[in-house]
């Protein structure tokens, strides 16, 4: 990917209460990160983030009890922690969306807002980006 989506996840976290956010390929690659975010940091936590996905999709027949062919769909992981939150969401095909926040933050509103996001997102990673006019081939 030539393009910085970095932006649009800094957009992410308007909300008050919002801390991080980074966007994980599903082999643990980091796409994109907010701007408060280090890059070797941003790294480890893709990494954990694509394994935490794999993990609650394994899971899933936990709370189902199902056959595996009728697996309930993953949506969203959620961990807390003495200083806060990490959500994770799907952000489209073969892409998660990790958000951090503080323990105060209204869980629907930045659930929602990540939601928002998610659909920004698949139009960036979905459309090609554009090549200017002026340049000779």
């Amino acid at each position: 990917m030539n393009y910085d989506l970095s932006w649009m996840l800094d957009s992410a976290l308007e909300l008050p209460e919002a801390q991080h956010a980074i966007l994980v390929s599903a082999d643990g690659l980091l796409m994109a990160r907010s701007k408060d975010v280090g890059r070797d940091h941003a790294d480890t936590v893709a990494a954990a983030m694509s394994g935490m996905q794999s993990l609650s999709r394994t899971v899933a027949d936990f709370c189902h009890g199902g056959a595996p062919a009728n697996r309930p769909q993953w949506r969203q992981t959620l961990v807390e922690f003495d200083h806060g939150w990490v959500f994770l969401i799907s952000a489209g095909e073969g892409a998660y969306l990790a958000v951090s926040a503080s323990p105060d933050v209204d869980m629907a509103e930045i659930t929602f807002r990540m939601q928002q996001l998610v659909g920004q997102l698949g139009k960036a990673l979905t459309s090609p980006p554009r090549e200017r006019a002026d340049i000779q081939p």
